[in-house]
């Protein structure tokens, strides 16, 4: 999908995405829109044309599927976000990465801020990354800021998997990537992480491919 023309308003932009049928098709690393930092949300889309997008950024983030899915990977450049982990995984997994389910969000504008000191590192994958995941050291417990779809405020803390989604999605929104911030050595395609690094911890994969973990 190729950059949307800047000047086109942000309403009409939505519109078009829309009119097509399905998942809505996910910007790839590579386009400047995952670059930029998205225009705070005040108002550009009216009511009902916001809880369409919305649905559509659900249906997309299910049908990839994935955990979480921010506007601009879908070309938008709004500050806009959706969450939503069933957590599918064994108790093993589950307990190694603090990660509970997560009932669907929307974020909208959020800001977050680190809780403490503490960071934990674990593989990490992207939708607009397709084909790899790396180890990527975050903030343990984050608080987020910001509104819902309906302009509720939120002020929430979040720890564990839970703070990975809010961090890795709001970041999003700022123009960054996860693998800004991964272990360049620990880059590794899904194919090989099935065969080597499907443990609930990275630990192993850092000893062999030798990088360090907070």
């Amino acid at each position: 999908m190729g950059t949307p023309n800047d000047r086109e308003p942000l309403a009409e932009r939505v519109e078009q995405l829309l009119a097509g049928d399905g998942p809505l098709p996910i910007v790839a690393a590579g386009d400047p829109v995952l670059r930029r930092a998205s225009e705070p949300f005040d108002g550009q889309l009216e009511p009902a044309l916001l809880a369409r997008f919305v649905e559509a950024l659900r249906v997309t983030m299910h049908a990839a599927p994935g955990v979480g899915l921010a506007a601009p990977q879908v070309g938008v450049g709004l500050r806009i976000a959706v969450i939503e982990d069933p957590a599918p995984v064994t108790e093993e997994v589950a307990v190694a990465r603090s990660r509970v389910r997560q009932p669907f969000r929307v974020l909208v504008n959020p800001v977050y801020a680190p809780v403490g000191g503490e960071r934990a590192a674990f593989f990490e994958g992207c939708l607009s990354v397709p084909g790899y995941q790396a180890v990527v050291a975050r903030h343990a417990e984050v608080r987020l800021t910001g509104q819902d779809e309906h302009g509720r405020a939120v002020d929430e803390v979040f720890g564990g998997w839970p703070a990975r989604i809010v961090q890795h999605e709001t970041d999003h929104l700022d123009g960054t990537l996860y693998l800004d911030r991964a272990e360049p050595r620990s880059l590794s395609s899904h194919q090989a992480m099935a065969e080597r690094w499907a443990q609930p911890t990275p630990e192993e994969a850092a000893r062999a491919l030798g990088f360090e973990l907070p």
